[in-house]
């Protein structure tokens, strides 16, 4: 061998060993470091026994005869696939969920399940079928959270014996058949039209409620008003009664002083010189005595035509009455539609308005009458 050869390959080896030597340092420093997450913590192995968890950080671990597990300590969501059920009342439903989990204890997480994310999914899909199983058809619809609660208290026993705790339990569809889906849109829409008709037809009672309440007002200050105008048409008849009657009692008066005169003119002319009169007719012929004797003839009848009449003339006729009576008809017909509507509202509640009848209005009427003067007996005068 050439001894050049030889001196060269020394170094040629030897730096080879050195290189060999420091990569096996790097890998030996590698694998003895062990970086922890803050949201981690990691369970260490060496030759397949658990010997601790490591926390957050930077940590030293035996190399080449150590294994660490990362347990992730933040809240994870899992995804329950869609499940097919049969309800208590042998209805088809599918429902999906989604469960909200969290590791508080990685040493069991570890050691007392295989694959805790699966495990807990697969739990919480047989859960889910159990207990829409349990369920009527319109439970399943409607009380979602009832589902939620007790498919979270049917995964809280075995969960916490590998060191999981469910947070929460979210059921998001819940789908019946498309034959019951059709049967309930139907039921839904024959709800929707029965409401409509009963909210149709109390809207046209309340309408025709309302309509008669307006006419039967109506109606009754209409009645009250024409019941008025009746009592007032009557008032004026009696009154235009009176006022005939007590006409033609003053010109039956006139024809029997003017009868009178005529007959004391014949009684004049003949031989007799005592003479028997009814007392109406010497009182008329008293209130006219001086046109039988001739005296201030003139200024009677002036007094006469100008229809001046003393006292006893003025309430024989009744010309004081009139007034009255006038004034009253005046007082009536100033009743406004607010008295009217008063009235109306006391016949509506069972009251009873003061409103005089026309037979007490004539009776008033004729009370109010002029009086004669009682009759007396016939008396005897003598003319010479």
């Amino acid at each position: 061998m050439d001894p050049v050869t030889l001196q060269a390959g020394l170094p040629i080896g030897s730096l080879f060993v050195g290189v060999l030597v420091l990569i096996l340092a790097i890998v030996t420093v590698y694998q003895m470091v062990e970086i922890v997450d803050a949201y981690e913590k990691k369970a260490l192995t060496v030759f397949g026994e658990y010997r601790r968890l490591l926390e957050p950080g930077i940590t030293f671990v035996p190399p080449f005869v150590s294994r660490t597990y990362a347990f992730d300590m933040r809240t994870q969501t899992l995804d329950v696939p869609r499940q097919e059920a049969i309800t208590r009342d042998n209805s088809p439903v599918t429902a999906d969920a989604v469960v909200y989990i969290k590791v508080m204890d990685a040493k069991k997480a570890f050691l007392e399940v295989d694959n805790y994310k699966m495990a807990v999914s697969n739990l919480a899909q047989t859960t889910l079928r159990a207990v829409l199983g349990d369920m009527e058809l319109d439970d399943t619809l409607n009380k979602r959270q009832e589902i939620n609660a007790r498919i979270r208290k049917e995964l809280d026993e075995p969960t916490d014996e590998w060191g999981v705790r469910v947070e929460s339990v979210e059921v998001r569809e819940v789908n019946p058949s498309q034959d019951v889906q059709q049967a309930m849109e139907q039921q839904t829409s024959a709800e929707r039209r029965r409401r409509a008709m009963i909210l149709e037809a109390q809207g046209e009672r309340r309408s025709a409620v309302e309509t008669a309440q307006g006419e039967k007002q109506s109606n009754i200050i209409r009645a009250q008003g024409e019941k008025q105008s009746q009592i007032l048409e009557a008032q004026g008849d009696a009154i235009s009664t009176v006022l005939r009657a007590k006409s033609a009692e003053s010109m039956g008066e006139r024809a029997v002083i003017e009868r009178g005169m005529e007959a004391l003119e014949h009684i004049g002319e003949g031989e007799s010189t005592t003479f028997v009169l009814p007392q109406e007719l010497t009182s008329l012929l008293g209130r006219y005595g001086k046109q039988l004797t001739g005296s201030d003839v003139q200024e009677e009848t002036e007094g006469l035509e100008s229809l001046e009449f003393d006292a006893e003339t003025r309430e024989l006729i009744g010309l004081d009455d009139i007034e009255e009576i006038l004034g009253q008809i005046d007082e009536a017909a100033e009743m406004d539609v607010e008295e009217l509507e008063q009235e109306a509202e006391a016949i509506k509640t069972g009251g009873t308005a003061d409103i005089k009848s026309p037979d007490e209005v004539i009776d008033d009427a004729d009370e109010k009458e002029f009086v004669g003067g009682d009759t007396e007996p016939e008396t005897e005068s003598e003319s010479e």
